[in-house]
C-alpha cells in the first residue's frame, strides 16, 4: 500500500470536512457530510488519473488532468441542489460556492500540491467565518433592521414568512437560521426599511401567517 495516497486522501476528508462543519454549524443544506464527501472524491479522481499516467503513459498519449476538469465542472449538479428560492431571497449561493471550493482543495491535494491546497483551505475557512461576521457588522452601520422570529420549521414556512415581509416592499438582506428546536425554528431577517413601513402592522401580518410563534423587530 502507498501511504502518501492515503494520506493525500484523509488529508482531503479532514480539510472538507471542517468547511462543511462550519456549514452544518449556520444550518445550511450541504453539510459536513457532504463537503467531505466532495473533497475526498475529488482527491480520489486526482489520485486515480496520476496512476493511470504512471501507468499507461509510455503506451499512449494521456493527460492527467482530464478526469480533474470533470470534477470542477461536474460539481455543478450538486451546487444547484443547495440554491433555493424563499419568496423574495435566493439563498445557498455560498454554500454552492464552498462546494466548488472542496472540490478545488480536493484535487490540490490529490494531486500532491499540499502548499496550494492547504492555502486554499485556509482562506476559505477564514472567508466563511471571518467576512459572515463583517457582514454583519457592515449591516449595522448602514442601518439594516432585524427581524426575529419563532416559527414553525416544516416546508414552504419561509417562503410565507418572506412573501409577506416582500408585501410591505422591504428588502431582505440576510437570513439567519439561528437554532431549531423540535417543531420550531429561530431564524433572524436582515431587512431595510423604507421609511415608510408601519413597523406594527408589519408585525401584525407576520403574526397572521399561520405557524407564527413570536415576532421581533429591533
Amino acid at each position: 500500500m502507498e501511504w502518501g495516497i492515503v494520506l493525500r486522501l484523509l488529508l482531503a476528508t479532514f480539510l472538507g470536512g471542517i468547511i462543511g462543519l462550519e456549514r452544518e454549524l449556520v444550518n445550511r443544506p450541504a453539510g459536513l457530510r457532504t463537503h467531505t464527501l466532495v473533497c475526498l472524491g475529488a482527491a480520489l479522481i486526482m489520485v486515480t488519473s496520476e496512476s493511470l499516467f504512471q501507468e499507461y503513459h509510455h503506451l499512449v498519449n494521456l493527460d492527467p488532468a482530464r478526469l480533474g476538469a470533470q470534477v470542477v465542472s461536474g460539481i455543478g449538479f450538486l451546487g444547484a441542489g443547495t440554491i433555493m428560492k424563499d419568496g423574495h431571497r435566493i439563498r445557498g449561493l455560498t454554500t454552492a460556492a464552498s462546494l466548488w471550493v472542496v472540490g478545488c482543495i480536493g484535487l490540490a491535494i490529490g494531486a500532491g500540491f499540499y502548499t496550494g491546497g492547504i492555502a486554499a483551505f485556509v482562506l476559505a475557512y477564514i472567508t466563511l467565518i471571518c467576512l459572515r461576521r463583517f457582514e454583519r457588522l457592515f449591516a449595522k452601520k448602514v442601518g439594516l433592521t432585524s427581524i426575529a422570529m419563532t416559527i414553525a420549521d416544516m416546508p414552504g414556512q419561509l417562503a410565507q414568512v418572506t412573501g409577506v415581509i416582500g408585501r410591505f416592499k422591504v428588502q431582505i438582506r440576510d437570513i439567519d437560521i439561528v437554532d431549531t428546536d423540535g417543531d420550531f425554528m429561530d431564524v433572524v431577517f436582515s431587512v431595510s426599511l423604507p421609511p415608510v413601513v408601519d413597523k406594527d402592522a408589519l408585525i401584525a401580518e407576520l403574526k397572521r401567517v399561520e405557524g407564527t410563534e413570536e415576532v421581533s423587530i429591533s
